[in-house]
């Protein structure tokens, strides 16, 4: 079967108060969709969207099938910006709340919305998917609720799509950029580096980093043509982590020495916050100790691979930087 472009879509976005489905959200109206959203309370902000976005506030899992059939039927596209990510530490053992809130609902979503007639899908995943292939050393997926979750993610969404609906997945670095109504994830990391400490410490290695306004350009291109079954890497920049934290540390204001810690240390660090979630009865989604590994490494993509497939341009990552940290610390000058 095979799929055209589709213009003028009606689209549900799952997830469009989060930070990357608010973004995605926009995108696609400013390219002429018709978008609704489907997200879980409360609303960040009461002006957050447009006033002709139809907001439903509830969690996805309180839907009955009927009930998230009815939220489907009419709509052409769909795209799942929600899930559990990796910060969360569940009660041990990890798995089971991963796979509920990742691989089960994403199942259950795709099911029903080839039964409604949806035509195109977008999943939004982790580039982890990316270095379980390129690594297969690190056993990420053995060692790794989280990545194990995503990876079972993708299987069973393409498995429910089958051929009667075009699905693509993104796999998304660390993400930049601000959202009326919701504090960055990067809050911590900027308040240890706006501190009074002299130097810095972090690990060695490297990470792909992307803007927000990119993923939102890559998702709606991805739910317009992007192919079936595809894998779209969406990456604005590759850094080293001591790059990466003096740029943030100039925006700051504040540019102090980058001390890199030796691995050993960094997963001695990494055994006692594991040892102290053992003792409370929990797990992370990702073993704290053996991330250490993937941590430290260069963990890169390809730049290029998906603005050419899908179409669309680079967005600087330094303003989205900027955006970031004055968000976390709004009386931040530039």
């Amino acid at each position: 079967m095979s799929f055209g472009i589709i213009s003028g879509m009606n689209t549900l976005v799952i997830g469009g108060t989060g930070f990357l489905g608010y973004h995605t959200t926009l995108k696609l109206l400013s390219r002429g969709h018709r978008v609704s959203v489907l997200a879980a309370p409360p609303l960040p902000d009461e002006n957050l969207l447009p006033a002709d976005v139809k907001i439903t506030l509830i969690n996805l899992e309180a839907l009955t099938d009927e009930e998230l059939l009815g939220c489907l039927r009419g709509q052409d596209g769909l795209v799942f910006a929600a899930g559990v990510d990796d910060r969360v530490v569940p009660p041990r053992p990890a798995y089971p709340f991963f796979y509920k809130g990742n691989v089960l609902a994403t199942e259950r979503l795709v099911r029903l919305a080839v039964q409604a007639g949806v035509q195109r899908a977008v999943i939004f995943s982790s580039y982890f998917l990316e270095f379980e292939r390129r690594w297969p050393e690190l056993r990420l997926a053995e060692k790794h609720p989280y990545i194990r979750s995503r990876v079972e993610q993708e299987r069973a969404a393409l498995a429910a799509a089958g051929s009667a609906l075009s699905l693509s997945t993104l796999l998304l670095p660390y993400i930049f950029g601000s959202m009326p109504g919701r504090l960055p994830l990067w809050k911590p990391l900027i308040e240890y580096l706006n501190s009074g400490l002299p130097w810095v410490f972090y690990p060695a290695g490297g990470s792909a980093m992307v803007a927000v306004t990119e993923v939102a350009d890559a998702a709606a291109m991805a739910l317009e043509h992007g192919e079936a079954g595809a894998r779209y890497p969406v990456c604005s920049e590759n850094l080293s982590w001591r790059d990466f934290l003096q740029r943030l540390g100039k925006i700051l204001g504040k540019p102090k020495p980058i001390v890199t810690l030796p691995k050993a240390l960094v997963k001695l660090g990494a055994w006692f916050v594991s040892l102290a979630h053992h003792l409370q009865g929990k797990e992370g989604g990702l073993d704290l100790v053996p991330f250490v590994e993937l941590q430290t490494r260069l963990a890169f993509l390809d730049t290029e691979f998906s603005a050419r497939a899908l179409g669309y341009s680079h967005t600087d990552l330094g303003p989205e930087f900027v955006k970031t940290v004055r968000a976390s610390i709004p009386q931040t000058g530039e």
